[in-house]
């Protein structure tokens, strides 16, 4: 739940992470009987505990759905992901992967930990998906064909230009947001999204992640994974990898800087198709992540730590994220907040400085324009509000019997 040093800090992270505890342990305990589907949701956890929690916006049928849609394609990643399997092996898996989803005997070794599990017992989640609707299994099946076939292409071809950027991530991640769009529309709870709207939803959230995990890929073993564009890093260095050396820094930063700003071209598009979404449920499963993301991207400009270790949204953030991103003001209010943010930290003598502020400032007006900024809920910047410690302190005491009060609270509820 965060340490004690960070509630001190911000005390008013302290009931959104109660919150969060008991929407987690509810999530836990909202795992089906079935072998197959215990597999499906336990596996989800253990591979991305906030996919988990979000996806439990989402009604039964459409929940599953998207549940096998998101491991099908976390194992095709897994086997683009593994720098150990040779070449010659995984791009015939990975264009044959949307086949053997129908297979209930296939299964590839390959992977760490979690993912190894997943890639073993991969039956079980190919039985899970022979149980959904037909509409949603030909979605799920499109979707894996053509970012297999993707992977495929970029295993033999580095990213080079911003093009061969767009396009990979396309593969990787819109392709991921075209699905989802076609999961809603065959629930019969939304109308089709834009492809073009759709991918930048996927764009924008796998961008950020490439500029996030740098130092993670940098140094996967045995070879790195070189995702930035060779157009954008190639005029602050000589090889990608010298980003992360000290001597370095300056140009390290701008490049990342670089980065980000091309990252912030999908906020607009990210806007307009959430703002068309009429489900509340699907809304906050799509809207949570994209805040997310434009809060990474606000600590992770200028920062340096991006070279040096890992950047992420403090929990308690994160929390107030999960628990207050409910309504298109609460979205418009965060990417306001967020790219007021970044603007702060802009340093005139960045050689981007001028495109930044334009991308960031088109931003802002999308979210005046909305009319809804005074409807927002302000927790992204910080407030002059402040606690005293002996405050901070008997909430922290008191927090186990509110924590108990709330557990018998929603089993009751549960008996009516």
């Amino acid at each position: 739940m965060g340490s004690l040093g960070a509630v001190m800090k911000h005390p008013d992270d302290l009931f959104p992470l109660v919150k969060l505890k008991m929407a987690m342990r509810h999530a836990e305990k909202q795992i089906p009987p079935q072998p197959h589907w215990c597999f499906c949701y336990t596996m989800l956890q253990k591979v991305s505990r906030s996919f988990a929690l979000v996806i439990q916006q989402l009604d039964t049928d459409l929940r599953n759905a998207v549940c096998i849609f998101y491991l099908v394609l976390r194992a095709l990643d897994t086997v683009e992901d593994d720098t150990s399997v040779a070449t010659d092996v995984k791009v015939p898996i990975l264009i044959a992967f949307h086949r053997h989803v129908y297979d209930r005997d296939w299964h590839f070794s390959c992977g760490t930990k979690e993912y190894k599990i997943l890639m073993d017992q991969f039956h079980h989640v190919s039985t899970a998906f022979l149980e959904l609707g037909r509409n949603y299994q030909e979605a799920i099946e499109d979707i894996t064909k053509r970012m297999g076939a993707g992977m495929a292409k970029f295993i033999c071809k580095e990213v080079e230009t911003i093009d061969d950027y767009d396009e990979y991530c396309h593969y990787v991640a819109g392709l991921v947001g075209l699905g989802l769009s076609k999961l809603f529309h065959a629930s019969g709870s939304e109308d089709l999204a834009p492809d073009h709207l759709s991918n930048s939803m996927g764009l924008f959230l796998q961008k950020t992640n490439i500029i996030r995990d740098y130092l993670e890929d940098i140094n996967e073993i045995p070879k790195s994974r070189m995702f930035w564009p060779r157009q954008i890093w190639s005029k602050y260095v000589d090889k990608l990898e010298d980003l992360k050396y000290e001597e370095n820094s300056v140009k390290a930063v701008q490049c990342l800087n670089d980065m980000v700003t091309n990252a912030l071209l999908h906020a607009e598009d990210c806007l307009k198709y959430m703002s068309a979404l009429r489900d509340l449920s699907i809304f906050r499963f799509c809207a949570i992540p994209q805040v997310m993301a434009i809060g990474t991207l606000a600590l992770c400009y200028n920062n340096i730590e991006v070279f040096r270790g890992v950047v992420k949204m403090r929990r308690g953030l994160t929390a107030k994220v999960i628990d207050r991103t409910k309504t298109m003001a609460d979205v418009y209010g965060s990417f306001f907040d967020f790219s007021c943010m970044i603007k702060s930290k802009v340093d005139q003598n960045d050689p981007n400085a001028a495109k930044t502020l334009s991308r960031l400032e088109a931003i802002q007006k999308t979210c005046r324009e909305s009319g809804l900024l005074s409807k927002r809920k302000l927790y992204v910047l910080p407030n002059k509000a402040s606690y005293s410690s002996t405050i901070i302190l008997i909430l922290l005491i008191f927090l186990p019997i509110i924590f108990a009060y709330l557990s018998a609270n929603r089993r009751n509820n549960e008996l009516f």
